[in-house]
């Protein structure tokens, strides 16, 4: 593992461990499968393990995983404040007392102000007293590092990052986003500031892996290299001097082993003339292929309508970046043949899942064509009689 430092001169691992996508049993985390994926990354040297207060579930297992196994002094956990949730000091307070009584700790090494798209929001928060409440919590050593995770555009990033004497920051970066959100030049601004940055959505939810259209996947594999989808992506971060931390939603042990070696061996100034090529070629068969930039967050969600919106969009993009049969058999298991149908139509255009999108997606518009593309009569009868049939038998 290679090690990058923090604003203090602190090592923290090039890999980060994102704790939002941790793997799912039941109604809760799968801990045993969990823990045995974590472990695998701490005996591997990562450090750095993100997660947050809305990700469901995923502090009390983080915490229960590092205290039985008398490792929380040995990392450093990352986690946020809901400032969106944020109604009074007093709340602040709530807030964060309850995410160290999940954590089972009594501080938190990386804290940040979650979801920043504006600085009208940091704008309030310091109204609220937040400025005086991160000082008083350093102090006690509550906090050792205070930072904000952001979802905005580049100017507001800008603003954001000038008003404060922010320890680090977190931005949506990877080969896709070098001119979306902080982009780039928020990537180097704040370092030349001599803020880290830590780097979420390397891969794009998945999508530079999973949903790489069919040139863009003959390209990696006919490459010289012998670099997987993901070590590309994760390659391109760790050759840019500017980053300190790649988070990773590793759900499997050999996930892991896989970007940790990456991690191992990667190197800044590491890529040719060459391998930029690729990135570029790759990028723009992408963008001739998707329909909609989203990333599955579920920042949108839960929609008071029971619309599945990150659901419906992934079945359209695979419509386009795979085939039409994959986006209605995608749309078919997470959206259509549900217990609950969480169809696009369901919209009563509210625009509340709008106000939270990190990416900025017209989602009610972008709806409309979803819909209109997954559910042409046939489909929609197909649907309708299968659906029939489920319920019946499930009676």
């Amino acid at each position: 593992m290679q090690y990058r430092t923090d604003k203090y001169g602190n090592r923290l691992s090039i890999l980060g461990y994102g704790c939002m996508r941790f793997s799912r049993k039941g109604a809760g985390i799968d801990i045993d499968k969990t823990e045995k994926e974590i472990l695998e990354a701490y005996r591997s040297g990562v450090n750095y393990y993100d997660t947050a207060y809305i990700y469901p579930g995923s502090e009390s297992a983080l915490g229960e995983i590092l205290a039985r196994n008398g490792i929380r002094d040995k990392v450093n956990i990352a986690t946020k404040l809901p400032q969106y949730m944020v109604r009074s000091l007093d709340s602040i307070d709530k807030y964060f007392n309850e995410e160290l009584s999940r954590l089972k700790t009594g501080w938190v090494d990386y804290y940040l102000m979650h979801h920043l798209t504006d600085i009208v929001q940091w704008e309030r928060l310091k109204e609220l007293g937040i400025k005086d409440w991160i000082a008083s919590k350093k102090e006690s050593g509550a906090i050792r590092n205070i930072g904000f995770s952001y979802h905005g555009n580049t100017a507001n990033f800008l603003k954001i990052l000038e008003d404060y004497d922010w320890d680090f920051c977190q931005i949506q970066y990877n080969y896709l986003d070098e001119t979306s959100q902080a982009g780039v030049a928020g990537l180097k601004a704040a370092a030349a500031r001599g803020i880290p940055v830590v780097i979420m959505e390397p891969l794009r939810g998945g999508k530079l892996v999973n949903l790489l259209p069919e040139g863009a996947r003959k390209a990696i594999a006919g490459n010289a290299r012998g670099w997987t989808p993901a070590q590309w992506g994760l390659r391109w971060l760790y050759n840019q001097p500017e980053v300190t931390v790649v988070l990773s939603g590793m759900n499997s042990v050999e996930m892991v082993r896989e970007n940790v070696a990456t991690a191992s061996d990667a190197t800044i100034g590491d890529f040719s003339k060459e391998d930029f090529a690729l990135i570029d070629e790759v990028k723009r068969l992408f963008r001739e292929k998707e329909k909609v930039g989203c990333t599955g967050c579920g920042y949108c969600m839960p929609c008071p309508k029971g619309v599945d919106i990150p659901g419906n969009f992934l079945s359209y993009n695979t419509m386009y970046l795979e085939s039409k049969k994959a986006g209605w058999f995608q749309f078919g298991q997470t959206v259509a043949l549900t217990k609950e149908p969480a169809f696009a139509s369901q919209c009563i255009q509210c625009g509340k899942c709008e106000k939270h999108c990190p990416q900025g997606i017209p989602i009610r518009e972008k709806l409309k064509e979803a819909d209109k593309a997954l559910r042409p009569l046939p489909i929609r009868i197909g649907l309708s009689i299968v659906r029939k049939v489920m319920l019946r038998r499930a009676r």
